[in-house]
């Protein structure tokens, strides 16, 4: 999403394609995109990019939004789904998609329907796989009794713990389902490089509207990242690596998407691999963070309205 959209002005597509072709070089097979990043020129970005190794990596997009009718809300009727998965398939320029996932649960299409639509595609061939981004855990189960989810996806980090409040966690361990982070670097905050004078444009920055991007709760969520400086300077590692060591070490079906359009924070990002945390790191890390408190909410209002609340 960084590259095409929404942390800034579009990243120039020759050094999207660049990036993204670097990450495969270096081992990266799972690449995340959605058809409203843009919209649309992230999946063309990604089908561009990725189009020579193709059967070497997984693509994942996303359905859900009413591009086409230019509301700006939320549409999952099965008619919709379909159109929506064929352009998809065009722009990515491949003939099936290997993670589709439901971008946001649409309150007025039963996900029992939006499974069996699904479904359907999987059935022809165009999608491999069925993921939920940001649902209830009873929605997670009501979609999988019509077609087996693969995966979740929702907002996950050291400092946003909701996942393990909401039985969104619980409901994957049981289900077999993996579950997927955006945002495993606290949309950038985790890596030590935002401070109160950092400036967001409101014209290009989402977070420029967010209440834990304040100047204020930037200063006042700085502990946060002091915890995970400290503690990298034991293992001769950045505040990022940490953090995305930290999912790593937390579950084995866990598989964070940190985004970059920066081939040095790519690098970087890479590098988490190489820390191991053990069970005790852990533990002292949680330890620590739980006599801390994480002030602002995830998003803003708009936003939190089409995350689905616990039910």
């Amino acid at each position: 999403m960084s590259i095409s959209a929404n942390y800034g002005p579009p990243a120039n597509r020759s050094q999207g394609i660049t990036l993204l072709r670097e990450a495969h070089q270096r081992g990266v097979t799972f690449f995340d995109t959605a058809e409203v990043y843009g919209p649309y020129t992230s999946e063309e970005l990604v089908g561009e990019a990725l189009a020579p190794v193709r059967d070497s990596v997984r693509i994942a997009t996303k359905f859900g939004f009413d591009i086409e009718g230019g509301t700006g809300g939320l549409n999952s009727r099965p008619e919709h789904i379909k159109r929506a998965v064929d352009g998809s398939l065009r722009r990515l320029r491949t003939d099936r998609i290997d993670l589709l996932y439901q971008h946001r649960v649409d309150p007025n299409v039963p996900i029992e329907d939006v499974a069996g639509a699904v479904k359907e595609l999987i059935a022809q061939g165009k999608v491999l796989h069925f993921g939920l981004s940001e649902p209830s855990a009873t929605t997670i189960r009501r979609a999988h009794t019509v077609q087996a989810v693969s995966a979740i996806q929702t907002e996950y980090s050291f400092m946003e713990r909701d996942p393990e409040k909401n039985g969104v966690l619980q409901a994957c361990a049981e289900l077999g389902i993996g579950f997927v982070p955006w945002g495993p670097l606290g949309m950038g905050y985790l890596t030590g490089k935002i401070t109160a004078t950092t400036k967001f444009d409101p014209k290009t920055d989402l977070r420029s509207g967010f209440d834990r991007f304040s100047p204020a709760n930037i200063a006042a969520n700085m502990p946060i990242v002091d915890l995970l400086t400290r503690f990298a300077a034991t293992k001769n590692a950045t505040p990022a690596q940490i953090a995305l060591a930290w999912l790593l070490a937390k579950k084995p079906f866990i598989v964070s998407i940190p985004g970059t359009r920066n081939i040095d924070h790519l690098r970087e990002t890479l590098g988490a691999l190489d820390v191991q945390l053990t069970a005790a790191d852990l533990s002292a890390l949680d330890a620590d963070f739980s006599k801390l408190t994480v002030h602002g909410g995830r998003m803003n209002e708009m936003q939190m309205r089409a995350v689905e609340r616990a039910g």
